[in-house]
C-alpha cells in the first residue's frame, strides 16, 4: 500500500470569500467524496500537500489523515490556477478495501529502443491505461520495456503485463508506443527516357 500521507483539517466555511482567504494564507480547499455520495469539506497546507504528492498519480492510493481519523483515498482532481501556478482545489475519493474501483494508471517507458538507435523516431500516443480492481491490487504505474522495440514495430495495450486481478478497460488494440523510420526510403533515380534517333537524311538521288 502507498506510504503517501496527507494531513487535512475539517473545513466549515465554503463561501467564495472564505475560500479565497484560505488560498491567500497558503492553504488549499478540498473535498473528500465516497461512493455513497457523502462529501466532507477539508483544508490542506499547500506546501505540505505539494511535498506529499510528489510522484502521485490518479491510481496512487494515499493516506488522508483528518484529525484522529485516517482514510485511504485517490486524488481524483486538482484544479490549477494557471496564472499563479498554484493549486486551487483538490478532490479526494475514499476507497473501501473490498470494493472494486476504477482509475487511470500511467505508462512509464524504460530502456533504449533498438529502433531509435537505428535512426527511428519513438512515438508514445497512450500515456494512461484505465483499469478496474480492488484497492490492494491497484498498480501505481505500468512499466513498459522498449529495449527490444525495432523500427516499424509497436507495443499495444494487450501486450502490457498485469495481474490477473486487474481488469483492463482501455481498448486492447490501442498502440502504446511505436518506432517509425526517421528518414524516408531512398528511391532509385528513374531511368532517363531514351531519345529516338532521327532517321538519317536521304541522300540526293543520282542524276540520271
Amino acid at each position: 500500500m502507498s506510504q503517501h500521507v496527507i494531513i487535512a483539517e475539517p473545513r466549515t466555511l465554503s463561501t467564495k470569500g472564505a475560500l479565497n482567504s484560505l488560498r491567500r494564507d497558503g492553504r488549499i480547499p478540498a473535498v473528500m467524496y465516497n461512493r455513497h455520495g457523502k462529501s466532507t469539506p477539508l483544508v490542506l497546507g499547500a506546501k505540505d500537500f505539494s511535498k506529499a504528492v510528489t510522484g502521485v498519480s490518479e491510481s496512487t492510493i494515499v493516506q488522508l489523515h483528518v484529525g484522529a481519523d485516517s482514510f485511504e483515498c485517490l486524488i481524483k482532481d486538482r484544479q490549477l490556477d494557471w496564472l499563479r501556478g498554484k493549486i486551487d482545489h483538490v478532490d479526494f475519493f475514499e476507497v473501501e478495501k473490498d470494493v472494486v474501483i476504477r482509475a487511470k494508471v500511467p505508462v512509464h517507458l524504460i530502456g533504449n529502443s533498438i529502433g531509435v538507435r537505428e535512426g527511428g523516431i519513438l512515438e508514445n500516443p497512450v500515456h494512461e491505461i484505465e483499469v478496474e480492481c480492488l484497492p490492494k491490487d491497484m498498480p501505481e504505474k505500468f512499466e513498459v520495456d522498449i529495449s527490444d522495440l525495432h523500427a516499424n514495430h509497436s507495443i499495444h495495450v494487450r501486450d502490457i503485463t498485469h495481474k490477473d486481478t486487474v481488469k483492463i478497460h482501455s481498448s486492447l488494440d490501442q498502440v502504446v508506443v511505436l518506432v517509425k523510420y526517421a528518414k524516408g526510403e531512398e528511391t532509385e533515380p528513374e531511368p532517363e527516357a531514351e531519345v529516338a534517333e532521327a532517321p538519317a537524311a536521304a541522300e540526293p538521288a543520282a542524276k540520271a
